[in-house]
């Protein structure tokens, strides 16, 4: 870990070799290369468990499921982020579009990309790969704060 000068903020820096060895090749193709997962066929498109979605590449805390929607496009959708640092956007112009990518915040893994049409409060739709995400599962009766009994059992 390395400290941001310009936020203060933690951040992970990894040579190649070491992403690889880390992360399945799914993971690495997405996180580390910017590769987008097949829509429908990924691992939370379609998931209701409670918990928080962290990045497969850093463990920092991306979404919480309290945030989670079907936006009907096939990848895991959030109207909002956990920390507003713990994802960072800029402009994508591949594939001959104009869209804004997201990256987590500590390590600039590409996790997917925002748009201005998701519901209310915030209007935007985090349109997020799988294989950018791991869920730390969360007890069906646990607060939504995130807040966690002393029975809690984390699952990654």
């Amino acid at each position: 870990m390395t400290m941001d000068p310009a936020t203060d903020a933690e951040t992970t820096q990894k040579s190649d070799e070491e992403w690889r060895a880390q992360l399945d090749a799914e993971q690495y193709r997405v996180a580390r290369c910017g590769g987008t997962e097949a829509p429908f066929d990924n691992a939370y498109h379609d998931c209701k468990t409670p918990g928080l979605y962290r990045c497969v590449c850093c463990d920092a805390e991306l979404f919480s499921s309290d945030t989670k929607y079907d936006s009907g496009s096939g990848w895991p959708s959030f109207y909002e982020a956990i920390d507003e640092t713990n994802v960072v956007t800029r402009e994508d112009t591949s594939h001959g579009m104009r869209r804004v990518e997201v990256l987590c915040g500590s390590c600039d893994s590409h996790l997917g990309h925002v748009f201005p049409d998701g519901p209310q409060p915030g209007g935007q739709r985090y349109c997020i790969n799988s294989a950018s995400l791991q869920l730390e599962q969360r007890e069906a009766d646990e607060d939504t704060d995130g807040a966690a009994d002393s029975s809690d059992t984390a699952v990654r």
